[in-house]
């Protein structure tokens, strides 16, 4: 398995001689406004791609789409993704991927791509009253790798490692939050959870978006177990 972070939650996926890209945000840094009444209000994103968008669309098997707020899935993406390739999504997301004319396959519980077992798994997207407007959120289970979403560490998270032992979980980090409530994706401290359940962890979704407020230094820190990659750095794993 080779993982590519693009930028954020975007990752280039080989696995099993196929390439499916995640979650693509590939807007070019500075062209949207902060995410409201959150800290650190400057144009998103904060950091350009490390290759063309172009190049991150071509040659892909499959798009993996968990949500669609727009730091997953935005208007370059919308723009570029090739039509031809399935795109795995939540079933609450069908309707609008299908009116951009992308080949959609949503994911109820669990299906076969090719022999490729394709399993969506729940999160909380934050807390309270939070979590219920920023839902629905989903993760994904790619053969032994858990793409685990926009999510803190919860019963979701917890039940879906016990249930499918993942040998690579993929989570995002940053502690991202609005000015008023709990964050909304995962701390060093949730982090610290996962990484004590799986055998290899990555933490993605830092440093790009406004409201993210951990960096890459503050997770390598915290928990140094993780792995934490530059934008445009590939892992083999």
């Amino acid at each position: 398995m080779r993982l590519t972070l693009v930028r954020h939650a975007t990752l280039l996926v080989d696995l099993d001689g196929r390439r499916l890209l995640v979650d693509p945000m590939l807007d070019d840094a500075g062209t949207s406004p902060p995410i409201e009444d959150t800290p650190n209000p400057r144009p998103n994103p904060l950091v350009p791609l490390p290759m063309p968008a172009e190049d991150v669309v071509r040659d892909i098997d499959a798009v993996v789409v968990t949500h669609l707020h727009e730091d997953h899935f935005d208007g370059t993406a919308e723009r570029l993704l090739p039509r031809d390739v399935p795109v795995f999504c939540q079933p609450e997301d069908e309707a609008s991927l299908a009116e951009l004319g992308l080949l959609v396959r949503p994911v109820a519980t669990a299906v076969d791509w090719d022999g490729l077992q394709l399993s969506r798994t729940g999160g909380q997207h934050g807390t309270g009253e939070i979590a219920i407007d920023l839902a629905p959120v989903s993760g994904f289970m790619i053969g032994d790798l858990y793409i685990a979403g926009d999510t803190i560490w919860c019963e979701e998270v917890e039940e879906a490692i016990a249930a499918y032992e993942p040998r690579v979980a993929v989570v995002n980090g940053s502690g991202a939050r609005f000015l008023e409530g709990d964050p909304i994706v995962m701390t060093t401290d949730d982090i610290r959870e996962v990484v004590a359940r799986v055998p290899k962890v990555v933490v993605v979704h830092l440093e790009a978006i406004n409201h993210c407020l951990d960096t890459r230094a503050d997770v390598r820190a915290a928990v140094p177990e993780a792995l934490v990659p530059e934008d445009g750095e590939t892992l083999e794993l």
